[in-house]
């Protein structure tokens, strides 16, 4: 039967394939548009069975809020091409989306989401059949606070989300704040929050330099301690010098803004190459 250019335009809407794709899919189905869209999922399905095992390093990181709520989603593919593509830029934006409006619990909550009518985890295998490539929906990312504001580095490649104690924060210190996370990587918002592994990690670290540099068995603790509290003033959020004004630590630059001004907690998020 003859496919018309209006139904392949329509399936094209629907499933966001390729034209010629549409125009396959609906002559293999005889114009019914069930059976073809069914024809373009079993294509990503077995696309995504022949990728498996393919590194998908690329993709596209993105961060938004609502109210109280704040999120970073990324989906990974193999190549930089496919992830500046806009359509898949666009699939990653309604996933966005769909976190905010639903706050799932967790990454699978999140993939069982639904957006017109199919899961989260379909939309992304259908898309594998569109692009030949492997993709992923590998990150989910919240937090709630009273304030919370989103960056996205361009390029989206890298986010950051920020949880304030206030719901009255000045706009400019809070994407300060989100830009220093996304700059400097802290691992930790102080001290105390800093996972045991990474201190005994540090703490390892610094005594194989002082044993290599022929330091005295007797100082090496002491030498140990001095690099962790070194690292705590690199890699804890509010010990860490302000990019913009190194002479103020972050928790001195809040303190200026707003003496009762706390960070509760942090996200980010890279596609980069750290």
């Amino acid at each position: 039967m003859a496919i018309s250019m209006a139904d392949i335009q329509h399936l094209r809407k629907m499933t966001g394939a390729g034209m010629m794709d549409c125009k396959n899919a609906l002559t293999e189905a005889e114009g019914d548009f069930d059976k073809a869209i069914e024809i373009i999922r079993k294509k990503g399905q077995a696309f995504a069975a022949k990728r498996e095992d393919r590194e998908a390093t690329e993709g596209c990181v993105l961060a938004a809020t609502n109210g109280e709520y704040a999120t970073i989603v990324a989906v990974n593919c193999e190549t930089d091409f496919v992830a500046m593509n806009a359509d898949f830029v666009n699939m990653t934006k309604s996933i966005l989306d769909a976190a905010l409006a639903n706050k799932p619990a967790d990454l699978d909550a999140l993939k069982a989401l639904t957006i017109d009518g199919r899961s989260i985890s379909d939309v992304v295998t259908d898309r594998m059949g569109i692009t030949g490539e492997k993709m992923e929906l590998s990150v989910y990312e919240q937090v709630s606070a009273p304030y919370v504001i989103a960056y996205v580095h361009p390029g989206n490649k890298l986010a950051s989300i920020v949880g304030f104690n206030k719901a009255n924060v000045d706009e400019q210190v809070a994407k300060d704040v989100a830009m220093q996370v996304a700059a400097m990587n802290p691992v930790a918002l102080v001290p105390e929050e800093v996972s045991e592994e990474i201190k005994q990690r540090e703490l390892s670290i610094a005594r194989e330099k002082a044993i290599e540099a022929g330091k005295p068995e007797n100082l090496l603790d002491r030498i140990a301690e001095g690099a962790l509290t070194k690292f705590y003033k690199e890699f804890t959020l509010l010990q860490q010098e302000f990019v913009k004004n190194p002479k103020q630590t972050i928790a001195q630059y809040l303190a200026a803004s707003d003496k009762d001004l706390a960070v509760v907690a942090f996200k980010r998020f890279t596609l980069n190459a750290e």
